[in-house]
């Protein structure tokens, strides 16, 4: 496991597991490392969804930095998993090239173990390309957006 990580995989995966079994809806987990969400979905929604947020990262995760700096246009995965343009099938993508962005925009999503991380652009800037197909497999790091600083 990385050390950029607060909990391993299989953490999440039996928070997961007692939520579900729980008659809780959703939980809220802080700490002054990161913050998780896991909240369950009913009827079509059903399932869990998470959300993870790195104590300082503002959206823009650390590890994605050194990839960055080689590519400053890109907007890079924070972690493993397959990454998704629209919050469900059918729906439209969360960003399209010439949508303009800030730093807490959403531009996509990675699933790891059935979990939803949603991706924040990390900056201001306009979509000048989306990198990967609807779908894709990615590793942590690898480029998903190209974009056009702001004042470009």
């Amino acid at each position: 496991m990385t050390d950029d990580l607060p909990l391993t995989h299989e953490d999440i995966a039996e928070i997961a597991a007692i939520l579900d079994k729980s008659g809780y809806r959703e939980l809220d987990l802080s700490t002054r490392r990161f913050r998780l969400r896991v909240a369950k979905g009913e009827g079509a929604d059903s399932g869990l969804t998470q959300e993870w947020q790195w104590a300082g990262a503002s959206g823009d995760v650390a590890a994605a930095a050194s990839v960055a700096e080689a590519d400053p246009s890109a907007i890079c995965s924070p972690l493993p998993g397959t990454f998704y343009h629209a919050p469900q099938p059918g729906a439209p993508p969360f960003v399209q090239p010439g949508d303009v962005v800030g730093p807490e925009s959403v531009i996509g999503i990675v699933e790891t173990m059935k979990l939803m991380n949603p991706v924040h652009a990390g900056r201001s800037g306009t979509i000048a390309e989306v990198l990967v197909p609807d779908g894709t497999l990615v590793a942590k790091g690898d480029a998903l957006i190209k974009l056009t600083p702001e004042g470009s």
